[in-house]
């Protein structure tokens, strides 16, 4: 039985079913305008036909609100009875089209509007018993929202051996402004594991002096290879001070350069060093015998000595470290003076561990005090051979040039004292001759290094019949004949065919002509070996020809053929894989440079195009200035290369007087 409503005045309704039929069917009133509009609106949304088309409503929808019963729709009283609801087409319950949200009025802007029409009656919202759907316990909704984890401490918590590892790709000069991000970068920027190797030379002027000086004074205990060459920075006293008590485990120094080392603190950092193993303090005015004696006392490790250009230190010096250091294989002391001393003549013999010497610059070395150095005192004479008995030499490396004073007779004794010389310097002793060298030659099977530089006295004969024949010929790398006034092609060019594997020849202001220049090109040619692709050749062999008078552009130009030659095979083309570096005449070196770039280029058709232009424009030049200018100084060349032949021929030394042809027209 259907409830009875009451109204306001307090009567009560009559049913709903009563109503309908005690009501006549009166023809509805035509509406118009927005009351027309809505009833549309309100068809539309009540028709039973489009309820299981339209798709379910979204979670955002304003006709949803924050409760679990949807919006209903109003439908007019002429309409008849509520539709049937549609079957559902999802899982999730559906809305009834007669239910109302809880969604306050003011939310909808035409409801008032409609339930003030005549006619019309609004239906109520009927409340559901249960949500459309079930909520989740209050423990798994604490633990399904989402919880943001804090950031990974990943530099943190990373080991300080990666993290040092990391760091120590960096440079230098990378490490101080890495240092600036933050503190844990300062800290392992300024780590003493990362300077170890502590080489300044390098980065000296890019750096501030108080940069460096901290960076030294953090990394002292750590640090065992020290090279301050050249650095300015630390020539205050302040920060010398404060190297020398943060260094403490040094195993190589060089201090070249540092020019204002008190002598104090020098003596301080040799002697908290005891395991230094190379030692250089070249040029350093704080270095005198004091400092050796130190070095003696304090360094018997040391293996590699340099005092080269010490002013304070003497030959007296020297010998002390030569005692002492039993393990000393290089020792450099240029220019030191006093090496005319006997004794450290013989304490140099008596050690035998030294593979270096370097006496370049020693003007009081004599004859006697090297023999005694190769020989000893008073060796044993062998019968036969009429040679010193002696222990060989261990030297591999041998500088005395600029040793004025040292004659044929001193030089001799390095023959056969010396098996295993590599290197050997005698440039500069302008006293020698070719019998210095003869027995050198003849006894180092080894020999790659010979330089020769300004032995005016030296000819043809010791290179055509000594170096030629010797057992170094076939490994000789470097020679330097430079200045040698009296060596023309006569000596060079047996050596450009016998000595194959020459890497560098230095012949300027010799009186070599075009022929030497053609026996390297083709010396090179010939050992090299061709290739079918057109890679850039390699430099093997370097040519320095300045102020030779008899090389010619004809010479230069055979050079630059044989860089760039290309030859047709079966195989193909082919390209050299070798080639000159040439210096020469500097009217000619722009264009013997030029060749080079575009022959290391891979430009060869480039290359050889320059070179016959170049040729047919000194031709050219040549043809018109024969009776024009320069006729002159060509004669006078023509001349002098005419004499130096009748001289090499004659065996005669100097200039020629020319015949006269009859008398003074003047007399």
């Amino acid at each position: 039985m259907a409830k009875m409503q009451e109204t306001p005045g307090g009567e009560p309704f009559p049913p709903l079913a009563d109503v309908a039929a005690a009501a006549p069917e009166a023809p509805s009133p035509k509406i118009k305008g927005r009351q027309r509009l809505l009833r549309g609106i309100q068809r539309i949304s009540s028709s039973p036909s489009l309820t299981s088309l339209r798709r379910a409503r979204s979670s955002s929808s304003p006709y949803h609100g924050g409760s679990r019963t949807s919006l209903s729709c109003v439908s007019l009283a002429g309409t008849g009875g509520i539709p049937p609801q549609s079957p559902l087409r999802y899982g999730t319950p559906q809305p009834s089209p007669l239910s109302r949200s809880e969604t306050p009025d003011n939310e909808f802007p035409f409801h008032d509007c409609v339930e003030q029409q005549p006619g019309v009656r609004s239906i109520r919202a009927i409340p559901t018993s249960t949500p459309s759907t079930a909520l989740l316990p209050a423990d798994l909704r604490s633990r399904a929202r989402t919880v943001s984890k804090p950031p990974f401490p990943f530099w943190d918590r990373m080991p300080q051996e990666i993290r040092i590892a990391i760091f120590s790709h960096l440079e230098p000069r990378e490490l101080v402004r890495v240092s600036r991000v933050s503190k844990t970068f300062y800290k392992i920027c300024f780590d003493g594991q990362l300077w170890t190797s502590f080489n300044a030379s390098e980065f000296y002027q890019n750096i501030p002096a108080d940069s460096l000086a901290r960076i030294i004074v953090a990394a002292g205990p750590f640090i065992k290879d020290l090279n301050l060459r050249g650095c300015v920075q630390v020539e205050h006293y302040r920060r010398t001070e404060a190297i020398v008590k943060a260094c403490k485990n040094l195993m190589n120094a060089t201090l070249e350069g540092c020019r204002n080392f008190q002598k104090t603190t020098l003596h301080n950092l040799l002697r908290s060093n005891e395991r230094l193993v190379h030692l250089n303090l070249t040029g350093l005015y704080a270095v005198s015998n004091s400092a050796c004696r130190i070095v003696a006392e304090s360094c018997p490790q040391l293996e590699s000595f340099n005092v080269s250009w010490c002013q304070k230190v003497d030959a007296r010096g020297i010998k002390a470290v030569v005692d002492s250091c039993k393990r000393l294989t290089d020792l450099r002391a240029g220019e030191v003076k006093g090496f005319d001393n006997l004794e450290t003549a013989e304490s140099i013999f008596e050690t035998n561990n030294l593979e270096r010497l370097v006496l370049s610059g020693c003007t009081d070395l004599t004859d006697e005090a090297l023999q005694i150095m190769m020989h000893g005192v008073d060796p044993e004479i062998d019968i036969l051979t009429d040679r010193p008995i002696a222990p060989p030499r261990k030297l591999r490396h041998l500088d005395i040039s600029r040793c004025a004073h040292l004659t044929s007779a001193g030089v001799k004794a390095i023959g056969y004292a010396t098996p295993d010389l590599e290197g050997l310097q005698l440039s500069g002793c302008k006293a020698l001759t070719d019998a210095a060298l003869e027995p050198v030659l003849a006894s180092t099977p080894r020999l790659t290094h010979l330089e020769l530089e300004d032995l005016i006295e030296l000819t043809n004969s010791v290179l055509s019949e000594h170096l030629v024949k010797a057992p170094c010929a076939t490994t000789l790398e470097h020679l330097s004949l430079s200045y040698c006034e009296n060596i023309g092609d006569v000596g060079v060019l047996p050596v450009m065919q016998t000595c194959t594997k020459l890497r560098s020849c230095d012949l300027d202001n010799t009186r070599i002509s075009d022929l030497v220049l053609a026996e390297a090109a083709a010396m090179v040619a010939k050992r090299s070996e061709r290739s079918t692709k057109a890679d850039p050749p390699a430099i093997t062999l370097s040519l320095l020809v300045y102020d030779c008078h008899n090389v010619t552009w004809a010479g230069v130009r055979e050079v630059l053929f044989r860089n760039a030659q290309m030859k047709a095979k079966s195989v193909g083309v082919t390209y050299p894989s070798e080639m000159i570096g040439l210096k020469c005449y500097y009217g000619f070196q722009m264009t013997v440079d030029e060749h080079q770039k575009r022959v290391q280029k891979g430009d060869f058709a480039a290359a050889s195009r320059l070179e016959r232009k170049w040729a047919d424009y000194m031709q050219a030049n040549e043809e018109a200035g024969a009776t024009g200018a320069g006729h002159r100084r060509r004669r006078r060349r023509a001349r002098e290369t005419q004499a130096l032949a009748l001289d090499e021929e004659d065996g005669l030394v100097g200039r020629r007087r020319a015949r006269t042809m009859g008398s003074c027209s003047v007399m």
